[in-house]
């Protein structure tokens, strides 16, 4: 309902601001090379990363040898197939990629919708493998599956509609802000955490470690960070600072691709980020619509105009939520917190028969890998999801009736590891949705008090 409410405003307000001159606007046809630049590293960079992905084991390790999987929300029914055919699927992947890159017409349609199709199936098979350029990069092929057919990677000419160029560098400034505008709580800027924690461990890097040791630096870094990303964008969109905020961009990226394990994620901004070039120094005058507003086109403008109306809301849930976003994580995710917090835990499950009284502990790595533990247990939504699956095993290992608690302590940025969810609760009678988990325990409660009640 909100959304709907959200995307009639946003037609109402643009009705009100003469919605035929924004409209022939955006329609006006620009030259495509920005749009070709754009695509043309896209495509790089994921055939890139679909090999690297091949070449490191992470098929095995990430999807065909793990027990279990963790499933996103209302994606419960996707599995990973067997670890031939998801080397396949990654081919296929790796020559979309290609075919994103460098096709036009038919076969860019084809390759557009089957790289979307195969990276966005991949990472919905585990939710411990959740990372925000994983979701912007499934964003990313999606809208490069409706926008028209792009000209020849090489034509200097050709011409396409403004509002292509519009719609990524409106999506890339979506990601760029409301990353400035996490940063913005008392944690990263008062505290200067986690950067506290993090930069001193990198005090053996060449040439920037001694730095990385100076306390004034995570305050540094931490309001920095804040402001390049809220105004990162707005520096890219003015021409005359346009190459110094992409020279900023290249070193932002570089230093934390050097710090932390964030994989191809600097990469794909810097070449993402280069959609704000016009890289042609000649005169540019934008030609005419070549025809009147198509039905299909005022389709495409309403998808879009949802898309963006989501991509606008839907961050804001957490507000929805009691307490601290940080511990409950619940309306964390799909918001483009980047890199905001240092969590860790540690749980403990015990499984009791119903009938016998009788109750045991349950071994973790029984069943999960080192990284799956580790995201599990600080994540209430997953530690629901483990808890489902003890029960059904266990069921079928004889165990009447099983009732499933967790002992879950966990430590947010540094500070004293306390107790994460209710440790009397029956997980099996807990269901997981939009609604407010009421067995986590509140982030100002000490572990004390909890066990007490």
């Amino acid at each position: 309902m909100l959304l709907v409410l959200t995307g009639t405003f946003l037609a109402n307000f643009l009705a009100s601001i003469r919605i035929e001159v924004l409209s022939n606007k955006l329609r006006e046809r620009v030259r495509a090379t920005p749009f070709s630049v754009f695509r043309g590293v896209f495509g790089l960079l994921m055939a890139f990363g679909a090999a690297r992905f091949m070449w490191l084991g992470w098929i095995e390790d990430h999807y065909s040898d793990p027990i279990v999987h963790f499933h996103y929300w209302g994606f419960g029914w996707v599995e990973p197939f067997s670890a031939e055919i998801l080397y396949a699927i990654h081919w296929v992947m790796l020559l979309a990629a290609f075919g994103v890159m460098l096709g036009t017409r038919w076969l860019y349609r084809l390759s557009a919708l089957t790289l979307f199709l195969t990276f966005t199936y991949t990472e919905l098979i585990d939710l411990t493998y959740y990372l925000n350029h994983y979701y912007y990069v499934s964003i990313v092929c999606a809208l490069l599956c409706i926008v028209p057919s792009p000209p020849s990677l090489w034509d200097r000419e050709a011409r396409i509609p403004r509002w292509v160029l519009v719609v990524f560098k409106f999506q890339i400034a979506i990601v760029y802000i409301y990353a400035g505008l996490a940063k913005i709580n008392y944690d990263w800027l008062v505290l200067a955490l986690p950067l506290k924690i993090w930069l001193p461990a990198h005090d053996t890097v060449p040439v920037l470690g001694p730095l990385f040791a100076w306390s004034v630096t995570p305050y540094i870094f931490s309001w920095f960070g804040m402001l390049y990303d809220c105004l990162i964008v707005f520096f890219l969109l003015y021409k005359p600072t346009r190459i110094w905020a992409y020279l900023t961009v290249i070193a932002f990226h570089s230093l934390t691709g050097l710090l932390f394990q964030i994989g191809i994620f600097p990469l794909v901004m810097m070449g993402g980020t280069l959609i704000f070039f016009d890289f042609d120094t000649r005169p540019q005058l934008a030609l005419a619509p070549k025809a009147p507003i198509r039905p299909r086109e005022r389709v495409l403008a309403a998808v879009l105009l949802l898309h963006f109306a989501f991509q606008l809301i839907f961050p804001w849930r957490y507000l929805l939520y009691e307490g601290n976003v940080f511990w409950t994580e619940q309306g964390y995710r799909f918001g483009w917190r980047v890199m905001l917090m240092e969590k860790a835990g540690t749980a403990t499950f015990y499984v009791k028969d119903s009938q016998t009284g009788r109750e045991g502990v349950v071994d973790n790595r029984e069943f999960l890998n080192p990284h799956q533990e580790k995201q599990m247990a600080m994540q209430p939504d997953m530690i629901l999801q483990f808890a489902h699956f003890l029960g059904t095993h266990y069921a079928e290992q004889g165990v009447q009736g099983p009732q499933v608690r967790a002992e879950v302590y966990v430590t947010l940025n540094a500070r004293p590891s306390r107790l994460l969810i209710d440790p009397t609760v029956d997980l099996m009678k807990e269901t997981d949705s939009f609604r407010p988990k009421t067995w986590i325990v509140p982030f100002e409660n000490n572990a004390e008090n909890a066990l007490s009640q």
